[in-house]
């Protein structure tokens, strides 16, 4: 690969993650450019964090196409002008179609250490069910939830007085450091995967 990594980011709302990877790339300590910003939807914080750093963005909506197959089209479509080595979605509340997830490697995080508490609420069905450590999965998009190849995991602990609020905000603030990791380490080595593993470096 030439030059650096060329990253496109998905994002749904406050852009938390896509920020850490923006400074990360301003501070000149991640071997990747975000190339472009993509959203399903025209209002989310995340699009402005993209506008203020100068990246390009983009916005495709599902309710915008007749059904959920020529989102997946025009999804792909938007994608493929960037030409992304990889694409992170960062809080992207949206399942990706064959079509767009052929696009390129996609990678994602996780609130929970899968294979456990997939889903949108990974945080709260945790501290449901009891668990005294949870943390944050960084893995490959599949066509499934949160069942991809799973690249890194960080656990966090759970303390007896968490609230689902102060327990995301603690694994959030893990999160945003793994994926930054996660990228440097897939930009500087690559990866593979065998099976149900993905092999970095």
């Amino acid at each position: 690969m030439s030059g650096p990594l060329r990253l496109l980011v998905l994002v749904s709302g406050s852009g938390s993650l896509l920020q850490a990877l923006l400074d990360a790339q301003a501070a000149g300590v991640l071997p990747a450019q975000v190339v472009a910003v993509g959203a399903d939807r025209e209002s989310c914080t995340g699009l402005e964090r993209a506008e203020r750093a100068g990246v390009p963005t983009f916005v495709e909506a599902v309710s915008a196409h007749p059904d959920r197959a020529a989102w997946d089209v025009a999804l792909a479509k938007q994608v493929r002008e960037y030409a992304p080595d990889l694409v992170v979605t960062a809080g992207f509340m949206k399942i990706l179609g064959p079509t767009t997830l052929g696009c390129a490697t996609f990678i994602n995080t996780h609130p929970a250490l899968l294979p456990s508490f997939p889903g949108a609420h990974g945080v709260r069905d945790a501290l449901a069910h009891g668990v005294r450590v949870t943390g944050s999965t960084a893995h490959l998009v599949d066509a499934g939830v949160d069942t991809g190849p799973i690249i890194e995991q960080r656990v966090v602990e759970i303390t007896d007085d968490d609230t689902e609020e102060t327990l995301h905000e603690r694994i959030k603030a893990v999160e945003r450091i793994m994926l930054v990791d996660v990228v440097t380490r897939m930009a500087t080595g690559g990866w593979r995967v065998e099976g149900r593993r993905c092999l970095v470096g």
